[in-house]
């Protein structure tokens, strides 16, 4: 039987579908949002809803969801933190005026990298979203937040660097050029997608003055086009006013100190590697703010330190400052609890979300800026002039503290927003509804005196209006015809008199005069913040700044920090540096403390010594010093010189990659050949036992030939740990080598005790069978291993001279491996021979797994 013909609403409906296939439509009827077809389906399976169907006797009935109109955001919540998007459509014609059919349309697209509203503990995240484009040579990144207007652009050579800074950003979302071709696009899309961005597209977007204008800054046309494109997805989902939304900025990653994603999560900077918590992470430990504005500008301090010095210093200046008034320190932190998020507030202002609550709010914030200003005027210090540059708003504090009511509702359209005496209008609409109240309590104890009816009433009702209640007990007592019958009860009648209707109309025309009043009143008020928009902003940045300054101070008082002393030369000297987070997880004085010395001569530390003994958490501290130092901290240290680094590379423990089809060695492999071809003299190198995840000899080769490399070509500040004990004689054949190593004793009983200190000289053996006794391998397994250890130890192993080879600073990863073949080719068959050669043409880097499966079964039938 042929399918029915879809109704209007359908045809309505699959139109606004067709344009939004890979969202869920929330299509509104009305008190209800309704989810129908596939949407339906999926809807009620993510969102726990009952699922019901339109047109249920039909043969072929619709599936449909509904949702409460005003619980939606929930629901819109919980779909789009799992990367969906949400198209809501409204009614755009009142119902009663329409003809046919009400016209409905998309007002807003939710998607993850657009939504506004967070969870608990999101008030100090940011949420961007973020434009990708190529044009052959380079690629161009743009991202926004939203929720604060912040837009920033950059480009690189390279598409690995654009996906690493989408990465630390913890972008949600990324919109591509619709019209590319289709290959770049998918393959865009595929390594993007690889990591949990959410992929859009958009389409050319026409030119505007407000584009322009939001672009003025950046002369890199890639940039430009890329923030065009950008801003063009926002206008299009957004549909809404976005003046909020500052120019863009351009900026230089190597502006600041770079390192990738693998970095920050081996230093655990803003989240712990096992918890996936602030707790535990630098971030989570230096993290003293006391607004949501300082908290996201301290992290974005973390993820991107400065390296031009003057900049450095002008921030640890205002931290000594801080630090070294505790009085002004103090009081500006206790001032700076009554602060709201300035940023926010501005942009809900823009958009025409901020109701009246939040106006309170923003009131409440700028009348703290005041005593904050003379809070620090007190102080004889660089704070003073810090200070006199904040714009307190007195203007826009004085107009909403007129207006708005102490304590308003949520909601804006319901009246009791707008203080008494503020405006005669509403002044009188509230005397007219205060005098008919007054008449109505006077109408009730003239009819109770009248009747004799104590009981008697005078009520409201929704429906029906103002009333006359007599219960049925007491109807005998009233005069025929002295009321109009206007309802029965179960137990009582209802009635009305013409006079009590005519102010009835009186009551219900005021009221909703003084609303609408009102209402208007209380968006003049919202217009004037939104026209206040850059002032707003620019005091926002400097409160937050503020914040984060006075934040780090109070960590370098609690915590020991000193203030680091930056070099020209190219030496480091930390005296006592600490690792700050494993510090703070332990007993008072219980951490014990390390000097780094690596003078301008000497370029690595060697690092042996047993597990467990502290050589990752010694490499770790003097990477976070650094990072701190370079963000404008102070640092965990009793004195600290270093010079100014461009990049850290950091190769520390061991995981693999399966969704990229990579082993742990792979991965090994990988992250030690990007830092041998990006690292420069002013980088510094963070190797943690390279090798080991091959056999002893292939491990050990790579090692020395890794460390000399860098020795001779890359000179960059290295820490390299290894339990290859024959590496140490490189030190002597090497005058930028060093070795050092972490000290343990061995009581009269044979256990193992580590001392976590730095020593200088090798380590004499691993203990890595005492780390396994202390782990309760059974006694039997450790005197066995005891045994064939003393038997390996016999054979005297040695590490062989190096071949001489000219120096090459661009050698490859291919040269590299070439000086340590695993196979010899010379001996083999001519099977093998062709087998070796065909493994030597692939691209194991960039396969994915189901390349590498297709390759090892073809490698497989040609051995058959």
């Amino acid at each position: 039987m042929a399918k029915p013909a879809a109704t209007p609403m359908m045809v309505q409906y699959h139109e606004i579908k067709a344009q939004y296939p890979d969202a869920f439509v929330f299509y509104r009827l009305g008190d209800f949002y309704e989810l129908f077809e596939e949407d339906a389906i999926q809807g009620a399976k993510l969102l726990e809803l009952t699922l019901t169907a339109r047109n249920k006797n039909s043969e072929n009935p619709v599936p449909m969801a509904g949702i409460p109109h005003h619980a939606a955001q929930n629901y819109i919540d919980i779909l789009v933190d799992q990367g969906h998007k949400v198209a809501i459509v409204e009614q755009m014609e009142d119902a009663a005026a329409a003809k046919g059919m009400v016209k409905r349309d998309v007002v807003q697209l939710i998607t993850p990298g657009t939504k506004l509203s967070g969870g608990a503990g999101s008030d100090k995240q940011n949420n961007y979203l973020a434009a990708v484009l190529p044009d052959g040579r380079a690629w161009a990144m743009a991202y926004i937040d939203l929720s604060t207007g912040e837009l920033k652009a950059t480009t690189s050579q390279q598409f690995n660097d654009i996906v690493d800074e989408l990465r630390s950003l913890e972008v949600k979302e990324v919109v591509l050029r619709q019209n590319d071709p289709e290959t770049i696009k998918q393959q865009m899309a595929t390594q993007l997608g690889e990591h949990g961005l959410v992929i859009s597209t958009q389409a050319e977007v026409a030119p505007s003055a407000t584009i322009s204008f939001l672009t003025q800054n950046l002369t890199h046309p890639l940039e430009v086009a890329v923030t065009t494109m950008l801003l063009g997805y926002i206008f299009d989902t957004q549909r809404r006013n976005l003046e909020h939304i500052v120019p863009a900025e351009s900026y230089e990653r190597l502006a600041y100190l770079k390192f990738n994603q693998d970095t920050r999560i081996n230093l655990d900077l803003v989240e712990n590697t096992r918890t996936k918590k602030r707790a535990g992470s630098l971030l989570g430990l230096i993290d003293e703010t006391h607004t949501a504005m300082g908290g996201r500008l301290l992290k974005q301090w973390v993820l991107k330190p400065l390296r031009v010095q003057a900049d450095i210093e002008a921030r640890l200046d205002l931290v000594e400052a801080f630090q070294a008034d505790f009085f002004t320190r103090g009081t500006l932190q206790d001032h700076l609890k009554s602060v709201y998020d300035l940023e926010r507030l501005a942009a809900r202002a823009a958009m025409g979300t901020m109701n009246a609550r939040e106006l309170v709010q923003l009131k409440r914030s700028l009348r703290a800026i005041p005593t904050i200003k003379a809070t620090l005027a007190e102080s004889d210090s660089l704070l003073q002039a810090v200070g006199q540059q904040l714009d307190d708003m007195g203007d826009l504090a004085t107009l909403i503290d007129d207006a708005i009511m102490d304590e308003p509702p949520i909601s804006v359209r319901e009246g009791n927003i707008i203080k008494n005496g503020f405006d005669a209008k509403i002044d009188d609409y509230r005397q007219v509804l205060t005098d008919n109240q007054q008449w109505l309590a006077q109408l009730e104890a003239d009819e109770r005196a009248a009747t004799g009816i104590g009981s008697l009433k005078v009520g409201y009702n929704k429906n029906f209006g103002y009333f006359i209640e007599v219960t049925k007990a007491n109807i005998g007592k009233l005069a025929e015809n002295r009321y109009e019958r206007l309802q029965t009860l179960t137990n009582a009648e209802r009635f009305v008199t013409p006079e009590l209707k005519a102010h009835e109309r009186l009551i219900i025309e005021a009221q909703a005069k003084q609303t609408e009043r009102e209402y208007d009143l209380f968006v003049t008020v919202r217009d004037h913040v939104k026209a206040e928009i850059g002032r707003l902003q620019t005091l926002a940045q400097q409160v937050a700044r503020l914040d984060v300054l006075a934040a780090l101070a109070d960590v370098a008082d609690n915590r020991r920090f000193v203030r680091p002393v930056f070099t020209s030369g190219n030496h480091i000297a930390i005296e006592q540096g600490r690792h700050p987070v494993v510090e703070s997880l332990l007993p008072a004085g219980e951490f014990v403390a390390n000097d780094v010395m690596l003078d301008d001569q000497t370029n690595m530390h060697l690092i042996t010594g047993p597990n467990m003994a502290g050589k990752s958490t010694y490499m770790r501290e003097l990477a976070l010093i650094v990072i701190l130092a370079q963000m404008g901290s102070f640092v965990p240290a009793s004195a600290a010189e270093l010079p100014i680094f461009d990049q850290i590379f950091t190769r520390i423990g061991a995981n693999d990659d399966m969704a990229m089809g990579q082993s742990t060695f792979m991965v090994e492999m990988a992250e030690a050949n990007h830092a041998l071809q990006e690292a420069t003299a002013h980088s510094l190198i963070l190797f943690d036992e390279l090798g080991r995840g091959t056999a002893t000899y292939d491990g050990m080769a790579l090692a020395q030939a890794i460390i000399e490399f860098l020795i001779t070509h890359v000179h960059a500040k290295t820490l390299f740990s290894t339990h290859y004990h024959e590496l140490t004689v490189l030190a002597d054949q090497h005058a930028g080598i060093a070795n050092v190593h972490v000290g343990a004793v061995e009581d009269a009983d044979g256990q193992l005790h580590f001392l976590h200190q730095i020593q200088t000289g090798p380590a004499d053996k691993s203990y890595g069978i005492h780390v396994a006794a202390l782990a309760g391998l059974p006694d039997e397994l450790i005197a066995n291993a005891t045994h064939i250890l003393s038997q390996l130890e016999n054979q005297k192993s040695v590490v062989v001279a190096s071949e001489p080879v000219a120096p090459e600073p661009t050698a490859s990863a291919q040269q590299l491996a070439e000086q340590v073949p695993l196979f010899d080719v010379a001996t083999t068959d001519d099977k093998t021979q062709q087998l070796l050669a065909q493994l030597d043409q692939l691209d194991i880097l960039n396969m994915t797994p189901i390349d590498a499966m297709n390759a090892l079964h073809t490698l497989k039938k040609m051995r058959q």
